[in-house]
């Protein structure tokens, strides 16, 4: 197996060649960096002259050039959504599959907005396929993922926590971290979630079963949902900590909870 790339310090250092590859959907981006550096717009109209789609171009390019707001993840969205409308409309599951299996990340993450926001799909179907995103090898893809279906999980909360309960049963720590990453009252670059501000003790049916989880990675999540609950409901997250650290002593659960209380004991 090749050596993992470590990635630029800064968009300046890429190797030329490193963002070729990068903007022809050759290679992932290997940090935070490469991904900031990557021409969307670019990658797209490769990926497209790459399979024979270049009529689907100029319509996602208009949405794109319309954003008020050009960042990042406001362009990743409008792409996979400019897709989604576009395959839709063509009958073109063929070529959403390549896009869901395609080597390039931001490639993935498009894909990941075709299932997301796609309003045929009901709650569970949209969560079963947006699985193999949520297990991704790539950061990016996994960030996006959740992001692409909070919209779905904030409207329909009782059903989307009872189903995401399941996967903290899940060999995969990215697919256990997804459940709890992607119900965190506040959560990062996305709208709050009010029901969970105001009665956090809704998502303990993820949170108890992920208490003691061997992951750091999903160690961090759930100290952080719980300081995003303890922001506007800080007695319950003291409760519940003080709880956890008597019933389960483990240096995971310590962890969890001092993570968890930052805020609340600074």
């Amino acid at each position: 197996m090749a050596e993992k790339r470590k990635g630029a310090r800064s968009i300046k250092d890429i190797p030329p060649d490193i963002l070729e590859q990068l903007n022809k959907g050759e290679i992932e981006t290997a940090n935070l960096t490469e991904w900031l550096a990557v021409d969307q717009r670019l990658l797209l109209e490769n990926l497209l002259l790459q399979n024979n789609r270049k009529e689907y171009l100029n319509p996602v390019l208009e949405n794109v050039d319309q954003l008020k707001k050009q960042t990042v993840n406001t362009i990743n969205e409008t792409i996979g959504m400019g897709l989604l409308h576009l395959t839709a409309k063509n009958k073109d599951d063929e070529f959403l599959l390549k896009l869901a299996t395609h080597p390039a990340d931001l490639v993935r993450c498009w894909a990941a907005y075709t299932i997301g926001r796609n309003n045929d799909l009901q709650l569970k179907e949209k969560l079963d396929r947006i699985q193999s995103f949520a297990s991704d090898t790539h950061f990016g893809v996994r960030e996006i993922c959740w992001m692409t279906v909070r919209p779905d999980i904030s409207k329909n909360l009782e059903e989307s926590l009872s189903l995401l309960s399941e996967w903290t049963m899940h060999d995969d720590e990215n697919v256990r971290r997804f459940a709890s990453e992607s119900t965190r009252p506040r959560g990062v670059w996305c709208e709050h979630i009010d029901a969970l501000k105001q009665n956090p003790g809704l998502g303990l049916k993820i949170l108890e079963r992920l208490r003691s989880d061997a992951s750091r990675y999903v160690q961090d999540s759930i100290g952080n949902w719980l300081n995003d609950a303890s922001k506007s409901q800080p007695e319950f997250v003291v409760e519940i900590c003080d709880e956890w650290l008597r019933e389960s002593p483990t240096k995971e659960t310590q962890y969890i909870v001092k993570k968890a209380l930052r805020t609340v004991r600074k």
